[in-house]
């Protein structure tokens, strides 16, 4: 698979690595919540917090099927920037583990109403960084451990990956990309933020 270079930043060019984005992109669109929760009778779009995420069907649906929503929505990105890496290299992996994400958050075979992206960004960060995504997701299972928010560890983790990024020098690209997921996910907590700041989010067992 060809790969271009443009403004000293290597792209991967040509219609094989548009083919694997967009099959990035259809991975991350994988509903893994409704799969799991429908399984015990659950709805999480219309249940909970209505977020088809982990943590929500963690609530409704019980612990076992909230980890094993984290897993797949964590397998997702690992899936999608493991393929870009082994078949491109970096610049195709970065654009499969953004794809991926997105369509976790705005999966066009759901009216673009997903989940927030945590796991799915997390799973790529781990794969493409692996030293500092083992540690963030290290960081969110104590800052949600110890707050009790698993909303408090996804924005704590938000900030902390693009600083690790940049700290470890792996260049522009990666650091972009990193910071464009983080917003993403940043924004579609945006309600959870403003509860944060208020007192009023709940907390894992709500």
């Amino acid at each position: 698979m060809p790969v271009g270079h443009t403004g000293g930043v290597d792209i991967p060019a040509g219609l094989g690595a548009w083919a694997l984005v967009v099959v990035a992109y259809l991975l991350g669109t994988v509903p893994s919540a409704q799969l799991v929760a429908g399984r015990r009778g659950v709805d999480p779009t219309t249940e909970g917090s209505g977020n088809p995420g982990a943590t929500n069907v963690y609530r409704t649906a019980g612990r076992r099927a909230g980890v094993a929503v984290f897993v797949a929505d964590a397998g997702k990105g690992a899936i999608a920037a493991g393929l870009g890496l082994a078949l491109c290299g970096r610049p195709l992996s970065l654009a499969c583990w953004a794809a991926a994400t997105l369509g976790h958050v705005l999966p066009v075979t759901r009216r673009f109403r997903g989940g927030k992206g945590v796991a799915t960004g997390g799973g790529g960060a781990v794969v493409l960084f692996p030293v500092v995504g083992l540690v963030i997701v290290a960081l969110f299972a104590l800052v949600a451990r110890l707050s009790g928010k698993s909303s408090l560890g996804s924005v704590t983790i938000c900030i902390a990956l693009p600083v690790g990024v940049a700290a470890t020098g792996q260049g522009w690209p990666d650091f972009l990309v990193a910071t464009g997921i983080c917003l993403v996910v940043l924004v579609r907590h945006r309600t959870n933020i403003r509860r944060l700041m208020s007192g009023e989010e709940q907390g894992w067992g709500r």
